[in-house]
């Protein structure tokens, strides 16, 4: 493609339909999900990924992975993986000498949001991947006993003890990918009157991180945003639910209660956020984000148990 990768890239999905509370898909003009709006940045998986002698770059985020998705063969403990991937770069496999577990964002990346079984763009070039968890090169802050990992079945982010047995997809990550944990975020945020703006993507949040003050359904929620912009809540008429690689964009995974950059200048931060994305596994349920350690799930969209974050921009 010969474009640098950037940042906005990766906070879009590729999810194209819109689905009721009930699950059954309706139109999206109008609906405020995460498809009814327009994808600016949507690449073909032929020219996403270039495959280049049993590896794959992607070119959304610029690492290089191993196109055989399971070179293990067999799941393994997280300090097992992690000794793999030293195996894989002492004997410089494929020519490369700096592969390692995926940094949970770069696996998060991967995803498909459209697709399950495994959950990666259509068309997509890997071998032999599992439907099922895949580790990540992270511990989970709190629970320094457990480590993230990736459901490459349905799109889950979950952590699990390391003594626990999952697959091994090994990454390089060379010196132009993004999409990685960064490792300072100075003044990532600007605050403006009523708003965040966040530099590191473009987007503007609410200061106020639950402006309903209670938690709703996903269609009340998805409602509510209507009503924030027809009065012009803080001067803007753009606001709408963000989608789950927006709402995964906040995370901080150094920290934790809440997993958030520190020194952030939100207020009235909850537990647990809907996003506009609906999980396609399931279509009565719709992603979010839980907030104490930075779990990616999903929720029941009847259930009036998660809060909403409005965001406008990027």
């Amino acid at each position: 493609m010969g474009k640098k990768p950037s940042q906005a890239n990766l906070l879009q999905t590729d999810q194209v339909e819109c689905y009721g509370p009930d699950g059954l898909r309706i139109s999206c003009a109008g609906a405020g999900q995460d498809a009814s709006y327009e994808k600016k940045y949507r690449i073909p998986s032929a020219q996403r990924f270039q495959v280049l002698d049993r590896v794959v770059k992607d070119t959304l985020t610029g690492a290089v992975w191993s196109q055989h998705a399971s070179p293990a063969e067999f799941p393994l403990t997280w300090d097992e993986a992690l000794g793999f991937a030293a195996d894989l770069r002492a004997s410089r496999r494929h020519g490369y000498d700096d592969w390692q577990l995926p940094p949970r964002r770069l696996l998060f990346a991967l995803l498909s949001h459209q697709r399950i079984n495994p959950a990666l763009p259509h068309d997509h070039p890997f071998d032999d991947v599992f439907p099922g968890y895949y580790w990540c090169r992270e511990s989970c802050r709190r629970l320094e006993t457990q480590a993230w990992y990736v459901h490459l079945g349905g799109g889950r982010v979950h952590r699990g003890m390391k003594h626990g047995s999952y697959m091994l997809w090994p990454v390089s990550l060379g010196k132009e990918a993004v999409g990685d944990e960064p490792a300072a975020e100075v003044e990532r945020f600007t605050l403006e009157a009523g708003c965040v703006y966040d530099s590191r993507t473009g987007l503007t949040w609410s200061r106020d991180a639950d402006p309903a003050g209670e938690a709703l359904t996903w269609q009340r929620a998805l409602s509510l945003v209507g009503l924030f912009n027809r009065s012009a809540r803080e001067g803007f008429n753009d606001w709408r639910m963000p989608n789950i690689r927006e709402l995964e964009s906040l995370i901080c995974l150094a920290s934790h209660s809440p997993a958030l950059p520190p020194g952030h200048p939100f207020v009235n931060v909850r537990s647990a956020y809907w996003s506009s994305t609906t999980s396609v596994y399931e279509a009565r349920y719709a992603w979010a984000l839980y907030v104490q350690d930075g779990i990616v799930g999903v929720a029941y969209k009847p259930g009036a148990d998660f809060h909403l974050w409005p965001v406008r921009g990027g």
